[in-house]
């Protein structure tokens, strides 16, 4: 999960890693491109997981997005358990962090997008 902070409303909160599809791309494409540009990272064993549709503020803008949600494995196993460094396109730097629901939880900051923890607790479930 990646460590992220509002800064309007003063909230920190956790969102997973990902970005944006580009027009003619597939969204399992985009995961794939998406970790190679951030993480320098190779996933493998991808799997389509659920939908979710988030209407949202972040920094005081509105945002509307529709989130694909997939389980994934790392080529490279030696990075897990580490801390991932990533860059957005903008060139702000940013940290990922392994953490289980329950430490989400325990934490007490959101996860974004609204209902991905409930719908990650059922899709375990399903696994």
């Amino acid at each position: 999960m990646i460590d992220w902070f509002d800064k309007v409303k003063r909230e920190k909160f956790y969102r997973p890693p990902g970005g944006g599809i580009e027009f003619g791309e597939f969204g399992k494409d985009a995961l794939i491109r998406e970790f190679q540009e951030e993480f320098h990272l190779e996933l493998i064993n991808i799997k389509f997981l659920f939908t979710l549709e988030n209407i949202f503020v972040c920094d005081g803008q509105k945002g509307h997005e529709i989130v694909l949600v997939y389980d994934a494995q790392l080529r490279d196993a030696a990075h897990y358990g580490t801390i991932l460094s990533g860059k957005e396109d903008n060139g702000e730097t940013f940290q990922a962090y392994w953490r289980s629901l329950d430490e989400i939880r325990q934490d007490n900051r959101p996860l974004y997008p609204d209902g991905l923890a409930e719908k990650l607790k059922n899709a375990r479930k399903s696994f």
